[in-house]
Parts: structure tokens; C-alpha cells; sequence
């Protein structure tokens, strides 16, 4: 969806599983904090391989490491416990994603919602994942082609 409404038009063709975007944490009062004090971002190349596919940069697939970079700074940097370190932030996403519970194009599938020409409603697609994540509602930003 990001490479049909974005202002940069995404150069390769959209990937057909659903993709991470982001990992953000929230503080008690809702707020999201941002660029926190920790350490520097690095490469964990052990972990590439895994997020090219479950988190890549849509917008630009020569600079993953750019997009994940400015993810570490801004969101990252501002995780607590139960995220230790960077390692651990960038593991947790490919294990959220990874877990049926947080693999939306599974859950969608198993639903019978599938990509094709026949429409679904919001709440069709909202009661397939609500049924999986213990009843909570899960949050969506819907946008029309122009």
C-alpha cells in the first residue's frame, strides 16, 4: 500500500507478503518517544538475511540499511526493558513477524481473505486479525487511489 500512495514511487515491484514497518514503543501515557540516548546504530549482519524480507525499505531496495538505521535512531533508541540492546529490538520484530500471531498475510489467508478481485470490508479484515491477537482491535489507516 505505501508504494501506491507514497511520493516517491517505489521502484521495484510490491512485495506480496505484508511487510513490518516499524517497531515503536509507547510510554504508560501514550506518547511515543523519539531519538532517545543509546548507543549508535550497527550493522548485525546475522540478521540481514531476515529482514530484507520482513522489513526491507519499499521505497528505495539499495538502502536497507539506511531504512533501518533511521528506525534504530528514532524508535529504537527509546525501547526498554523487555528490549535489551539493538540486536535484541531488530530479533524481536523478525520473532513478532515471524509468530503466526503477528504474520498478518497468515492470519488474512487462513481467514480465506485473500488477494484477488473479490472486495472485503474493513470489519472482514479486522474480526480475521482480532480473532488472533486476544480479541484486541487491531489499528487501521485506510487510503483511496486518487
Amino acid at each position: 500500500a505505501v508504494c501506491n500512495f507514497n511520493p516517491t514511487p517505489c521502484k521495484d515491484p510490491p512485495d506480496k507478503l505484508f511487510t513490518a514497518h516499524g517497531l515503536w514503543p509507547s510510554n504508560s501515557n501514550g506518547n511515543d518517544p523519539e531519538y532517545c540516548k543509546a548507543p549508535p546504530y550497527h550493522t548485525i549482519k546475522i540478521l540481514e538475511p531476515q529482514l530484507v524480507i520482513i522489513w526491507p525499505n519499499v521505497l528505495n531496495r539499495n538502502d536497507h540499511e539506511g531504512f533501518w538505521r533511521r528506525q534504530w535512531d528514532k524508535h529504537g533508541s527509546c525501547a526498554s526493558s523487555p528490549i535489551q540492546n539493538q540486536k535484541h529490538y531488530f530479533d524481536t520484530v523478525i520473532k513478532m513477524y515471524t509468530t503466526q500471531k503477528q504474520n498478518v498475510s497468515e492470519i488474512l489467508s487462513k481467514a480465506n481473505i485473500k488477494p484477488g478481485r473479490k472486495n472485503r470490508t474493513l470489519v472482514d479484515i479486522e474480526n480475521a486479525i482480532r480473532n488472533v491477537i486476544n480479541n484486541m482491535t487491531p489499528k487501521f489507516k485506510c487510503q483511496k487511489n486518487t
